[in-house]
């Protein structure tokens, strides 16, 4: 799903930073980028409103980035269509980097965290739902972790108001409004949500959030270090599998014992 609390408009902004960020390097510098193919997919409620305004802001900066010959094949952005479990089938085994970003203490649990790192994906994201169980098991080292925590949720909006983004922040909300898009009216909801009252702290997570992406541009240039990771992620997620779970639920909500099969003598 598309929803203002699962943050993919904060993968949005980061990535407009990127973006901007290439644009102003040098030849030479460019040469030293860690080139990137983002893929959003998901779907908007029928009456919500604020999901189709950003799944069409990721259209709209996906074609911007895709045509501009300056960034060549080192940004591209995505956005899959109607993304259901067939199309999940054949990203999940080829995805680096999966992305979980929620505003913490806002997702129940989530289980694509899940499916990622099973098939050897690193996760960046908060420590909301199952990200918190996920980071116990493979050990915090194994992910990369931001943001604010869910004890700090509420006093942080309440100090919003008088809260100074960081001007890298407002540099990409601007952009946006300016045009650089297209489609800037109806965009300036999004915007307007995110400089206003900021309920789900877009703005106080965004350096954490573009600081944990420099991490893993850093360490995915150390391949060896990034293939350990990976396996030590996908081997610590045991606890995950169906066999445990649906013998913890039998055990602990359905009250069903097992059904021994007879051996054959």
């Amino acid at each position: 799903r598309i929803h203002e609390y699962k943050r993919q408009l904060l993968n949005v902004l980061g990535i407009i930073h990127r973006y901007e960020a290439i644009k102003k390097m040098s030849p030479e510098q460019r040469k030293k980028v860690v080139p990137r193919v983002c893929v959003i997919g998901g779907k908007a409620a029928p009456g919500y409103e604020m999901a189709k305004r950003i799944i069409k802001l990721v259209c709209a900066v996906g074609d911007k980035i895709n045509g501009d010959p300056d960034v060549g094949d080192l940004l591209k952005l995505v956005f899959v269509p109607d993304y259901n479990v067939s199309t999940a089938e054949v990203l999940i085994p080829a995805t680096e980097l999966s992305q979980h970003i929620s505003t913490a203490g806002t997702e129940a649990s989530g289980t694509s965290n899940m499916k990622f790192a099973m098939n050897g994906s690193l996760i960046i994201g908060t420590l909301d739902g199952a990200n918190v169980e996920i980071a116990e098991e493979i050990g915090e080292e194994n992910a990369f972790i931001f943001g604010a925590k869910a004890h700090e949720v509420a006093r942080l909006r309440g100090e919003r108001r008088n809260f100074k983004p960081d001007p890298r922040f407002d540099a990409v909300v601007a952009k946006i409004r300016s045009g650089a898009f297209g489609w800037e009216d109806y965009f300036a909801p999004i915007m307007e949500a995110i400089t206003a009252s900021d309920y789900y702290l877009v703005a106080n997570d965004f350096v954490p959030y573009i600081d944990a992406q420099a991490k893993v541009d850093e360490t995915y240039r150390d391949q060896a270090k990034w293939t350990r990771m990976s396996i030590l992620s996908s081997a610590g997620m045991g606890k995950f599998s169906t066999d445990r779970t649906i013998a913890e639920y039998a055990k602990d909500i359905w009250d069903v014992k097992p059904c021994v099969v007879p051996q054959p003598k």
